[in-house]
């Protein structure tokens, strides 16, 4: 099935789980779309079986917390998570056996944001220590550090070959990964049209395009090459100053964000005009919200947890 505006308006929640008692501050797909993962601030962490439609296991990391949970490349035994208790600690985790493989100390602030390469076992950290940190899945050492001038969040391109990191609200940078300690290699000024902090970014698939969420009740959708600002989408409900996850559907058409009343606003990448408004009854802000990389569903969840298809009644557990 292809992607249309049609298609996004005729979603609904196929399934709605309540798992968490605190909110869910991640969910992330497996590379393969069959199962998803998620973590959150009441320390839990929930694989659901995407096929079956379920929950299937259910863990914990109470002392150390868990935020910014990421399936290993082409794996759906091992993830990455950030710690957001004792320490900063990013750590490596077999879901089969419930054990840590691996640590990866070294921030000595909050990570804020955690990119999987797509392609190998390389990953990349920020933190509010001002660093960007490289890491290989096989080493606990530090595999290099960028140091920008201000507050950095970064993300992988869908190629693995670069990463972006947008730093202190206004410039977007952009880093060979081969050639990171040469510093950037494009650098974009970016003014956005309301004054607010920038809390994630992402590339299209397509590697096209650079989405940028923000804390301010508006997105910005920027050309990868260079630097342009190609719209800006606002006109959902941000009045709190929530730190709201957008993310693009797979064929990079549409940009999709929950809002702090428990709706879904998706755009034309193209056009730039609004398509639908989804209502997923969420009883607090959609903190997070992901779509499938395999199949024609996606996840938003605020302490709850909706798993969306196209033209389906609703069914609650």
């Amino acid at each position: 099935m292809r992607i249309t505006d049609r298609v996004l308006r005729n979603f609904t929640v196929a399934r709605s789980y309540r798992e968490n008692s605190q909110k869910v501050n991640c969910i992330d797909y497996s590379p393969n779309g069959e199962s998803a993962i998620s973590s959150s601030d009441d320390d839990r962490i929930v694989i659901y079986d995407i096929t079956a439609g379920r929950p299937r296991k259910t863990m914990f990391s109470q002392k150390y917390g868990v935020d910014l949970i990421r399936y290993r490349h082409k794996d759906d035994h091992t993830v990455v998570y950030s710690s957001n208790k004792q320490d900063d600690t990013i750590r490596l985790l077999s879901l089969t056996g419930n054990k840590y493989i691996r640590y990866f100390p070294g921030h000595t602030a909050k990570v804020i944001s955690l990119s999987m390469s797509p392609v190998d076992d390389m990953f990349i950290s920020s933190s509010l220590d001002k660093t960007i940190r490289i890491w290989d899945l096989n080493s606990q050492n530090c595999q290099g550090i960028t140091n920008p001038i201000g507050r950095p969040i970064c993300s992988f391109d869908p190629e693995g070959l670069i990463f972006a990191a947008a730093v202190e609200s206004k410039v977007v940078q952009l880093y060979d990964l081969r050639a990171f300690d040469k510093g950037p290699f494009a650098s974009f000024e970016m003014s956005f049209p309301r004054v607010c902090d920038w809390t994630r970014l992402k590339f299209s698939d397509d590697g096209k395009q650079i989405l940028i969420c923000t804390n301010g009740g508006m997105i910005g959708l920027l050309n990868a090459f260079n630097g342009s600002l190609l719209h800006t989408f606002s006109n959902y409900n941000n009045s709190r100053g929530f730190s709201l996850e957008a993310c693009f559907t797979p064929d990079s058409q549409f940009v999709m964000i929950g809002s702090e009343d428990g709706k879904i606003h998706v755009w034309s990448t193209v056009s730039g005009m609004k398509v639908a408004v989804r209502d997923g009854k969420h009883p607090g802000p959609i903190n997070t919200l992901q779509f499938n990389p395999r199949f024609m569903t996606f996840a938003s969840a605020c302490s709850k947890t909706n798993f969306w298809l196209p033209g389906q009644d609703t069914e609650t557990h």
